[in-house]
């Protein structure tokens, strides 16, 4: 079974990893194949303060009876290169992206053979890629990189670009509620309506497993664009600069033990749950 799971991560110290240790980090060992004697790499590329970073993953990992963690200090294209860190991630039970920036991810990974490694491990293993605001924003296929959430709507002010490729026909955005980016995740599925945007709340994470299979984990809300039964768009008649118009796009919410499958483009509610340390680290049974 391969497992990519993506969350919200607000970076503020010190509390800015206390829902990925009551929750998201504890449900990431849970799905690991080995649980708590995993072999967990932290992969920090993405963020501007990579040591800080690690060491706060390796102190919340510990918490959860971890010990063997690791972070792969990538910072360049070579140091992707080096065979310390391919025998590491072809070791590894789980790999965790840490926040930061996406551009980083997909022109440090890019075409490199530490990406086609883990998703060579992803497709045919149970294996489990995390990740947290960047890490979870270049997940998918294409990715958004830049655009501002008071112009989003206005043609050529969002940037979308080639993503890491784990996850395919999704387009995942983040800090979604807190920052307003409703219009970029619009702009971004009207220009491509064949993906589903993803738009993580704080405090809310995305289990997907087989690539097609999506549950809301932890307390936040997912929001979910769908341009599949879309009706016009004047997004490719307008010139750049102006602003765009949409018809009937279909939003949709997700939250906790919710379930969205991929294949059949349906999202199904669970109906009651139970506020209990459960709702952050196990699923219920089956919808």
């Amino acid at each position: 079974m391969n497992t990519n799971l993506s969350a919200q991560e607000t970076v503020v110290k010190p509390d800015y990893l206390k829902f990925f240790e009551d929750g998201i980090l504890k449900r990431i060992i849970t799905e690991s194949v080995r649980g708590t004697g995993s072999i967990v790499e932290v992969i920090t590329t993405a963020s501007q303060i990579p040591a800080l970073v690690g060491e706060e993953y390796i102190e919340a990992f510990g918490q959860l009876m971890v010990t063997q963690i690791g972070v792969l200090d990538i910072r360049t294209r070579d140091d992707a290169k080096k065979e310390e860190y391919l025998e590491r991630v072809r070791k590894a039970d789980v790999v965790m992206f840490s926040g930061g920036d996406q551009l980083r991810l997909s022109a440090i990974f890019g075409g490199t053979e530490f990406l086609q490694i883990l998703k060579s491990r992803y497709q045919r293993e149970h294996f489990v890629i995390a990740g947290t605001s960047a890490g979870a924003a270049a997940a998918s296929t294409n990715m958004i990189y830049r655009g501002q959430s008071n112009k989003a709507l206005i043609k050529g002010e969002v940037q979308i670009t080639a993503g890491l490729g784990f996850i395919d026909s999704v387009i995942i955005d983040t800090h979604f509620v807190q920052r307003g980016r409703i219009g970029r995740l619009l702009y971004a599925v009207a220009s491509n309506p064949g993906m589903l945007g993803i738009g993580l709340g704080e405090d809310a994470g995305l289990l997907i497993t087989e690539g097609t299979k999506m549950e809301a984990i932890g307390s936040g809300l997912t929001i979910l664009v769908n341009g599949r039964k879309m009706g016009e768009t004047n997004i490719y008649d307008v010139e750049m600069g102006q602003p765009v118009s949409i018809k009937n796009m279909r939003v949709s919410v997700m939250s906790i033990f919710d379930k969205f499958d991929l294949t059949l483009h349906q999202l199904f509610i669970k109906k009651t749950v139970k506020a209990n340390e459960k709702a952050l680290t196990g699923a219920p049974d089956d919808i």
